[in-house]
């Protein structure tokens, strides 16, 4: 594709990665076929061909209006589009610097922005969300159906050996993940135990900056990125194998910082670094021995929902399902299982409408086969599909935590 950049954005290096991810677009259209907003809509603008062709005019310098916002707004940033396209553009990294330029330049009313705020200013930080959550869990029996099983009661699934071995990694906390469902974390050490893998973590890292960085606050975001890495770098000198991520949303981020942080000349390095060290922790069950592991009771059927930013960002289709096959699990087949649930960060939040028919459409495709519980590997997407599921969710590390000794 042709471009003629604005002379306004010359200096900006952002920019110029736009524009070549923008030459790389031939405009073949596959990407449609699999975008869940198109699918819905029906509209060449909310999908991803039409969404880039925004970003060029935008870039072009040519007028912008609330109508290019929306359209932009409505993208899940699921990354299907990617997976899809046979050019390798990188929609993903596109449509956020797109964002960020149509949102510098278009001024968003009350009702857009307060939302936007208080998301960047409560949910990055557990501190500050685990008492909203906890009074939340206080009015949670008076609460209507649907208001109750948004709020899940976080559980506790057993003790967590703390023995040191000599092969340690380093594993994020998380944000929500940490207030709602540590149990996750508490599964994942477990496993790692017994593979003689010692989980530790650093006190001071938190948000993987996803917040920040999909709603358009990139200087906030790149600050959590910096955090996490001076949290983590003593571990890193000292030679920790890899930084351990269960939640495949934040897993996606934090191999990106080296994309993100490479124009920053005090922090390119350590994030090249970082990112290179990043593992879902899937990519560390793939590679380990797991014949030790041995079934302590029946395995259920289940249904596996594999996150966008699974086997869209990070292109790990197939690996979790294999581990879990390999394991004795039974998995039903999901029909489109490249498709949004429709959770995508805040994406529930600010475009709920969109987001509830992208669950219904998930949910009877993960219950056609009638499982007895639904597996996945991201907090965002667990926490939204149990919102509305028969059955019940779970973190598939929590599965085989409690299926194997």
């Amino acid at each position: 594709m042709q471009t003629n950049i604005s002379e306004k954005f010359s200096d900006n290096p952002d920019i110029k990665d736009a524009e070549a991810i923008l030459r790389s677009c031939v405009h073949c259209g596959f990407c449609t076929a699999t975008c869940p907003t198109y699918q819905l809509l029906g509209d060449e603008l909310d999908g991803p061909r039409g969404r880039i062709y925004l970003i060029k005019q935008v870039l072009e310098g040519k007028e912008i209006s609330s109508k290019t916002q929306s359209h932009l707004d409505r993208c899940l940033t699921c990354r299907s589009c990617e997976t899809t396209c046979p050019s390798g553009v990188r929609y993903g990294r596109l449509v956020e610097i797109g964002r960020e330029v149509v949102d510098q330049q278009v001024p968003r009313n009350m009702l857009q922005k307060i939302p936007r705020i208080l998301l960047r200013k409560i949910v990055p930080y557990p501190k500050r969300f685990a008492p909203l959550y906890k009074l939340g869990l206080l009015f949670r029996p008076v609460l209507p159906a649907t208001l109750k099983r948004k709020l899940p009661v976080p559980q506790t699934s057993g003790q967590t050996s703390s023995v040191s071995k000599e092969r340690k990694m380093l594993v994020l906390q998380g944000c929500v993940q940490s207030v709602v469902t540590p149990q996750t974390n508490e599964a994942a050490s477990r496993i790692l135990q017994k593979l003689d893998i010692e989980l530790i973590t650093a006190p001071d890292a938190g948000c993987c900056g996803a917040v920040s960085h999909h709603l358009s606050a990139s200087e906030e975001g790149l600050d959590f990125m910096r955090r996490n890495i001076d949290a983590w770098w003593p571990h890193i000198e000292a030679g920790i194998e890899a930084i351990i991520i269960t939640a495949s949303g934040c897993g996606a981020v934090i191999k990106d910082y080296a994309e993100l942080l490479r124009h920053d000349p005090h922090y390119a390095e350590k994030a090249s670094k970082v990112s290179a060290l990043a593992k879902d922790v899937s990519e560390i069950l793939r590679d380990e021995d797991l014949s030790t592991l041995t079934p302590s009771r029946p395995t259920p059927k289940i249904a596996f929902h594999s996150p966008c930013t699974l086997q869209h960002g990070q292109k790990l289709n197939g690996v979790v399902e294999k581990i879990l096959a390999n394991a004795g699990f039974t998995l039903t087949d999901v029909q489109d299982p490249h498709l949004c649930c429709g959770s995508a960060g805040t994406y529930s939040i600010l475009q709920a409408k969109l987001s509830q028919q992208l669950l219904d459409n998930k949910l009877s495709a993960l219950q056609n086969g009638q499982p007895e519980l639904i597996a996945t590997a991201n907090i965002g997407c667990q926490m939204h599909m149990a919102s509305k599921a028969d059955v019940p969710v779970k973190h598939w590390l929590e599965v085989l935590d409690e299926h194997f000794t």
